[in-house]
């Protein structure tokens, strides 16, 4: 069984002939320990999807197609392009078994520049943003209860935000092990409240309450821009669906539980999302359900009366889980771009006494704290999904082009090569369609932040400029001693 260990994509790599190395049976390294079961891996892939997402994105997504028919089916057509894209990064994580996602993929694909560009993009943009996203909704639905009637004013809810960043933050730097008890734990709060909105609903169904689903086609507005928006705040909602690919090094036994996960864990998330617009429209019109300032709250006011505080608890505790499983998962980026030389060493440390990669994940939730400044979430979730889905589709092109240029690596999983090219075109159409329908400045500055990556990288990878080197040696050993981190051991 080839387990990855922690090695330098350097001069030794390439005399190993399948990119995979055997580990002796020794006592526990400075290494990612492997702590991951299957259980563990749905639970990951569920909470992670399951977060924020579904109690926001529903309003959105019917805002752009405009009716009820046209909603549900788009939520089932993101539930299969997630699936899709997963399968296409499974077959990416069994065939190159470094934890990080997409960045070792696109490094053996197209070599270090676009590789570069999107750790870049990910610790600076994407991943901060969506944390940023999940913590806002979080304060949101936790201080709803307490203006009932008006709108929480915009500095409780940053604060709360922002508070919950710190928490979460610290949990994932002490332990891996806390971090997904209480991964575990939040996902259990989490499907309770999916699981009283489903039933509900189709209590409400068998007792005939279907008038909102006639001539559901009726009234809607479909054009390649408007599907498309939609698209952006169904796939929010499933954001999350390549997560166990950033921690493949820690998975127990990869080749069966990766795809496992993936095959179980997000059909499972596509049924719960249509069920659950379903329910919202049992009650709601979609008039009624465009004015609702947050969908489940009304859906809990009107159906569970006296005991509507649920709802909103329960929703905090899922986007808690979900803000939780992101925070864990993306640490592991920073750590191996740190890990590459792309990002400050300091960065790809380990912390002595907990094996987690404290630095990297104190550095996330610090950029996520700037991005809840300035942001209001709908802004942000076109922002982050513009850019989320550049390389999305550039990771999935990794896996074609794979196919011709790397024929001797290993595949245990082999998916059908009309898979990618399915994801790769609708990924193009997604960047494109919003661009050129509705231009926005957010995707402009979007553009701009990625290129300039290209600056830093000739700067400071291609030239290895060493005077912030020379700045950042007496501040990295005071950090190391301040946090107790070292290197990852060779």
């Amino acid at each position: 069984m080839g387990e990855e260990s922690l090695r330098k994509r350097k001069g030794e790599d390439k005399g190993r002939e399948d990119g995979q190395s055997i580990q002796s049976q020794e006592p526990p390294t400075m290494n990612l320990q492997k702590q991951v079961g299957l259980i563990s891996g749905i639970c990951m892939i569920v909470g992670t999807i399951i977060g924020s997402g579904i109690f926001v994105s529903p309003k959105s997504v019917l805002a752009n197609v405009g009716a009820v028919g046209p909603c549900l089916t788009i939520w089932a057509a993101c539930g299969i392009l997630a699936t899709l894209g997963a399968l296409c990064f499974a077959e990416l994580g069994t065939m190159i078994t470094k934890s990080g996602g997409e960045y070792p993929y696109l490094m053996e694909a197209f070599g270090p520049i676009p590789a570069f560009l999107f750790s870049w993009t990910s610790l600076l943009v994407t991943k901060p943003s969506s944390f940023a996203i999940i913590c806002l909704s979080f304060a949101e639905y936790a201080s709803a209860p307490f203006y009932p009637g008006c709108d929480p004013p915009q500095a409780v809810i940053k604060c709360l935000a922002a508070a919950a960043i710190v928490v979460i933050t610290i949990v994932n730097s002490l332990s891996v092990k806390l971090g997904s008890y209480l991964q575990n734990f939040l996902t259990a709060a989490k499907m309770i409240i999916v699981t009283i909105i489903i039933v509900s609903g189709i209590v409400l169904l068998a007792q005939g309450k279907t008038e909102n689903f006639k001539d559901s086609f009726k009234d809607s507005k479909i054009s390649v821009s408007s599907i498309s928006l939609a698209f952006y705040n169904g796939l929010w909602a499933y954001d999350g669906w390549n997560q166990l690919n950033y921690i493949t090094e820690e998975l127990k036994n990869p080749y069966r539980n990766l795809p496992l996960s993936i095959i179980i864990g997000i059909p499972l998330v596509t049924v719960c999302y249509v069920l659950i617009n379903i329910s919202y429209f049992t009650v709601m019109t979609s008039t009624e359900l465009l004015q609702s300032q947050a969908v489940a709250v009304t859906f809990g006011d009107r159906v569970l009366y006296p005991a509507s505080w649920i709802v909103p608890l329960f929703v905090a505790f899922s986007t808690i889980g979900s803000a939780n499983g992101t925070c864990f998962t993306a640490g592991r980026l920073v750590y191996v771009a740190g890990r590459e030389g792309h990002m400050l060493k300091l960065l790809s440390y380990i912390s002595v006494k907990r094996l987690t990669p404290a630095p990297a994940i104190i550095f996330y939730g610090a950029i996520a704290i700037i991005y809840i400044i300035p942001g209001d979430i709908n802004t942000l979730i076109n922002y982050f999904s513009f850019a989320v889905w550049i390389f999305y589709g550039l990771t999935v092109l990794a896996l074609i082009v794979m196919r011709f240029t790397r024929k001797e690596l290993k595949r245990p999983i082999r998916i059908p090569i009309i898979i990618p090219v399915i994801v790769t075109l609708v990924s193009i159409v997604l960047v494109l369609a919003p661009i050129i329908s509705a231009p926005e400045l957010a995707y402009l500055y979007c553009v701009l932040f990625i290129l300039s990556g290209l600056i830093v990288y000739v700067l400071f990878v291609h030239f290895k400029f060493n005077w912030p080197q020379k700045i950042s040696k007496p501040i990295t050993m005071h950090l190391q001693m301040l946090l107790e981190v070292v290197p990852a051991e060779e």
